[in-house]
């Protein structure tokens, strides 16, 4: 990968719940800067699932098995309402309870009905098209689909260092593409992030989080408000930073919890300094 020798970041996980299951990893669009950890440890990673179903639907809107703006999902809503948690579908069930496009509510029932609608365009299973869409052409051979699209994903860091470098710089994707899906989608709408708290308004791009102003929050404090990426509640995040070309991995082997509001701020912002970022 470009020839760089990671810096060794193995002792940044000293203070996780358990370093022996951890690993993490810092790379820019050309190469690992820093790595520690089992990097080859396939995990669950939850809901960094939601980022790779999203990249397959960019996919498939670009060749035009789908429309970002066509119907899917709860009446009135679309693709890009599932995509950005403002279709009104509920967290887990899926059924309505609230109108399309009013608040942000959090949804893996979203991702869910995204993905059956994706498949049905597409004539194949979501789990096929993901898979030549997405993880073959990155590569990302240790990477499955073992249940919902919304958070049953299976991968390590190697693989999910392919995938942020891919977020940096698009190759499955146009460039405009990417920008589209890492932009706010529907700016006023509040809603819950699942374990940091409610904000008004709360910030969504296309299947990806973006920080804004979020405070408190599981990304490094240098990093701006456009950056972007996902958490996990296995203790996995992938966290981009647009503006210094620059992201982040890592996978904990221990539930998100009060812990990763504390240790994963700091631990990246140590991969910065680390790799002299």
């Amino acid at each position: 990968m470009g020839g760089v020798v990671p810096a060794d970041a193995t002792a940044l996980l000293d203070g996780w719940p358990d370093p022996t299951l951890a690993a993490l990893a810092l790379v820019d669009s050309s190469a690992v800067l820093a790595a520690g950890g089992d990097t080859t440890r396939v995990a669950r990673i939850a809901s960094i699932s939601k980022v790779l179903a999203a990249l397959a639907t960019l996919v498939a809107a670009e060749e035009g098995t789908v429309d970002l703006d066509e119907p899917a999902g709860p009446e009135g809503a679309t693709v890009r309402h599932l995509l950005c948690h403002a279709s009104g579908l509920d967290f887990d069930d899926h059924r309505v309870v609230a109108g399309v496009g009013r608040r942000r509510i959090y949804s893996n029932a979203g991702i869910e009905v995204l993905a059956d609608h994706l498949a049905a365009r597409a004539g194949m299973p979501f789990e096929q098209y993901q898979r030549e869409a997405v993880l073959e052409p990155l590569s990302m051979t240790r990477t499955s689909l073992r249940g919902s699209p919304a958070h049953s994903v299976w991968s390590d860091v190697d693989d999910l260092t392919l995938l942020a470098r891919e977020l940096l710089a698009p190759t499955l994707v146009a460039a405009e593409t990417l920008a589209e899906a890492t932009t706010v989608q529907f700016p006023e709408l509040a809603g819950v992030v699942p374990g940091l708290g409610r904000f008004d308004p709360s910030p969504w791009g296309l299947g990806m989080e973006i920080k804004g102003e979020k405070s408190p929050h599981w990304t490094p404090p240098s990093c701006g408000p456009a950056t972007f990426g996902h958490f996990g509640g296995t203790g996995t995040f992938l966290w981009v930073d647009p503006a210094r070309a620059i992201a982040a991995v890592a996978i904990s082997g221990t539930e998100f919890g009060p812990w990763a509001l504390e240790a994963w701020p700091t631990t990246s912002q140590a991969l910065l300094d680390l790799a002299g970022r």
